[in-house]
């Protein structure tokens, strides 16, 4: 099957060593999420509109700040606190007065804002955005491209929250007896790499053993990150 430009992100990060592709591929999203908010972009209006708008989560505040760029942090953050303050300004003054004692507190629209703020996230949208498109290509080569199952079925296994995602999709995406396939050897994918990792990680264990000292490291040296990358999705960066 010819690759096609929305294939190409896909099809290497299920080429990649990493202990879940999708993973990986979501780190790529997540840095070109934050790169893109301090490029030129931050100076175009209908973005500094949403990131006025959305602010940004506590990770990728830290990852934006950064980027090396002071100037363009300083416009984005002085406009996002300009809109929040207006905001807050307004909303406050339709908050209802309590009445006696109440069982109930009055609604107060200040709070839901700033819930909703907490919320959102301009680098966190643009990342789902690109996201669901990309595990929509997943079931789209799979079911296109011998090449793609063959990866898919020798890659490295999947984190617990990109297995679920998978197998929560399978239906919507698929039918007939490419579901039960599917689902069938992305359960065989996921355990027996789970179940990999789980022997690495056990091994080294062993080797904090005197009995065991002598004994070659095998596998397990770099176990615990590719542990923490099936159990969380974490993903150590190189260096």
């Amino acid at each position: 099957m010819k690759e096609e430009l929305y294939t190409i992100p896909v099809n290497d990060a299920f080429q990649t060593e990493c202990e879940c592709p999708i993973c990986a591929m979501k780190d790529v999203l997540e840095q070109n999420a934050v790169e893109y908010t301090m490029g030129p972009s931050y100076m175009e209006d209908d973005v500094r509109m949403e990131t006025d708008r959305l602010g940004f989560c506590q990770k990728h505040m830290r990852q934006v700040a950064g980027q090396n760029n002071k100037l363009g942090l300083a416009l984005v953050v002085k406009t996002h606190m300009d809109k929040v303050i207006k905001d807050v300004e307004k909303l406050s003054k339709k908050r209802e007065k309590p009445k006696g004692i109440l069982k109930k507190a009055p609604h107060d629209p200040v709070l839901e804002y700033l819930r909703n703020l907490e919320s959102s996230c301009f680098v966190c949208n643009r990342i789902e955005n690109s996201f669901g498109r990309y595990i929509a290509t997943i079931f789209y080569l799979w079911k296109n491209d011998d090449n793609f199952r063959k990866t898919y079925e020798n890659c490295k296994g999947f984190c617990n929250e990109h297995y679920r995602i998978l197998i929560e999709e399978a239906p919507k995406q698929l039918s007939g007896n490419n579901i039960e396939e599917f689902l069938k050897i992305t359960d065989r994918v996921y355990l027996s790499n789970m179940d990999r990792v789980r022997e690495d990680v056990e091994w080294f264990i062993n080797k904090f053993d005197y009995r065991y000292y002598d004994e070659p490291w095998k596998n397990a040296k770099d176990s615990l990150p590719r542990a923490l990358t099936k159990l969380n999705g974490i993903v150590e960066k190189e260096e």
